[in-house]
């Protein structure tokens, strides 16, 4: 502690400097421009890629309506609109650090980020997708191409951009994935409320209370973290410029420097990976509710990888055989019964001869079509929800250990799924560039508000250096923890604490009042998207009927 080293009054950032003409004395015009041509060859690249790819995969839709295509512009600009709204939040608050340490010229480090969000969601996998699409109702997302589930689709996204925007506008930095659990939750409560009678499923309230629990859990861990290792630095690291706050728009150390673009990029890759993924899993919906031709089946399967799917459907089916009484009779509605289990997660007689009877289905189909894009265009819709209700099935069975099978079983039915995922749980690349490119003008328009409230507002004094890189290698290592688990969590809410965490660890002090506000958008994001999409619901419902 000895050789921490304060600043000067002199040299610190008055009341009086601070807010956006602090963070405009940063811009250089020439650099700015630099890198906005650099994105903007980016921009019409991936445009060029993304057309290229979505003409070569309706070249084999037939459809002599022009309807299909309009739902489907209309969708996929509102659903990428909802990234670019992401990219005012979250991605912001990756260049934030690094902007307010004078370690990058805001422009470049806007672009920088951008492509490391690119990469992140080329990498990503898709199972943070399709943890957000397992809180939807199964109902809805068996008819996504009906009037019920376009509203689903249309009300929750344009909630969560709503609510985005209104909190951007305060230089809020309210968490998208909060905002998209709440729109989510909202349609599922509306959905069962208006339809009573029925047994329609609302919320997965399991799948819930996962996702809320990684949520809520991980602004704790970047606090926490992001505290304790400011005060190891300090403790291991004696270098006196590491604690102090930069000295007006001088550029840090080379090592500091270099520490703190690899935390930038970093956080900007992990952010892709994680919260990019989270409108893909909707634009697979709609996608599939409008040209099931093209996209409800993953056509990149290959005959072999076919045939290994036999395989393991008749290993598959050769198993349920064993646990099945051989006299229980045929069940009438398979895709009902299975349908029922897993809104009600309730396993009757009829369930296990009734998943055995989708499988069986499944192997004869796939088996004699060969490839998936060989199953006839009414047909493909079809078999995707019954490869969904199996594999979701399995899935719970699994999890819940009934019925009882031993290991080597288990260990097939598993093998049989991960087949069953790859036709269903795929994300085609033109998808991913798509919500990239969103993301990355959706940071390049809005960054600002949310990079001022986190490298000024957050702390009663600058961002020093290491409370900067604190901050972002703990939001790097959580989210990238998050993700390899299928976790969503919130970039903003994990970098935000993060950096709260090291000015109390320093002393330095908080300004409460940001506090206060944030933890507000914290509390309330989640009830004020639930309640809006839920009215979104009701009245696209209305009028779809």
């Amino acid at each position: 502690m000895a050789d921490f080293v304060t600043l000067s009054p002199s040299l610190r950032p008055n009341s009086a400097s601070r807010g956006p003409a602090l963070l405009d004395g940063k811009l250089k015009p020439k650099s700015s421009r630099r890198a906005l041509a650099v994105f903007a060859v980016a921009v019409f690249a991936g445009l060029f890629y993304i057309v290229l790819h979505v003409s070569r995969d309706l070249d084999a839709v037939k459809t002599v309506s022009s309807w299909p295509y309009m739902l489907l512009g209309l969708a996929l600009l509102i659903a990428l609109g909802f990234e670019f709204v992401n990219g005012f939040h979250d991605t912001a608050n990756a260049v934030a650090t690094v902007i307010y340490t004078n370690s990058l010229e805001p422009s470049f480090a806007v672009v920088l980020s951008g492509f490391c969000n690119l990469a992140g969601v080329l990498f990503s996998s898709g199972a943070v997708a399709y943890a957000i699409i397992a809180l939807l109702p199964v109902d809805l997302i068996l008819q996504v191409s009906s009037g019920a589930g376009f509203a689903m689709v249309f009300a929750l996204l344009i909630a969560a951009i709503l609510w985005n925007l209104g909190t951007w506008w305060l230089g809020l930095p309210a968490s998208s994935s909060h905002t998209m659990v709440g729109s989510i939750i909202g349609v599922g409560i509306a959905n069962q409320l208006l339809n009573p009678q029925t047994g329609t499923s609302g919320v997965d309230w399991d799948q819930a209370k996962k996702v809320l629990e990684s949520l809520l859990i991980s602004p704790v861990i970047g606090f926490t973290l992001a505290g304790l290792l400011l005060l190891l630095s300090k403790w291991l690291v004696k270098h006196p410029s590491l604690y102090e706050a930069p000295v007006a728009n001088e550029p840090p150390p080379f090592p500091v420097r270099a520490l703190m673009v690899l935390t930038c990029t970093g956080v900007s890759f992990s952010h892709g990976q994680n919260d990019g993924q989270k409108g893909m899993g909707l634009i697979m919906l709609i996608l599939i509710g409008t040209v099931p031709t093209a996209y409800a089946l993953n056509h990149a399967v290959s005959p072999a990888e076919i045939q290994d799917f036999v395989a393991a459907s008749e290993r598959a089916a050769h198993i349920l055989d064993q646990h099945i009484d051989p006299s229980a009779p045929v069940v009438a509605d398979a895709r009902g019964e299975v349908t029922s289990y897993i809104r009600t997660k309730r396993l009757k007689a009829d369930t296990l001869p009734a998943v055995r009877t989708l499988v069986e289905g499944l192997d004869l189909q796939v088996g004699h079509y060969r490839e998936y894009k060989a199953v006839p265009d009414k047909d493909q819709a079809n078999v995707r929800n019954d490869m969904y209700l199996a594999s979701e099935a399995l899935g719970m069975m699994h999890k819940a250990g009934n019925p009882t099978l031993n290991a080597d079983e288990w260990a097939a039915l598993d093998n049989y799924k991960s087949k069953v995922d790859k036709a269903t749980k795929y994300i085609p690349d033109w998808v991913k560039v798509a919500v990239a490119l969103a993301l990355g003008l959706g940071t390049m328009v809005g960054w600002k508000r949310i990079v001022v409230t986190v490298g000024e507002k957050i702390g009663r004094e600058h961002l020093t250096y290491a409370q900067g890189a604190a901050a972002g290698l703990v939001a790097m290592g959580t989210i990238l923890g998050a993700t390899s688990f299928g976790l969503p969590v919130s970039t903003t809410h994990i970098l935000s604490s993060g950096v709260a965490g090291t000015m109390a660890a320093s002393g330095s002090g908080l300004r409460f009042k940001t506090i206060r506000n944030i933890a507000a958008g914290w509390i309330f994001t989640l009830p004020a998207a639930a309640l809006l999409s839920a009215l979104l619901y009701w009245g696209f419902r209305s009028l779809t009927r």
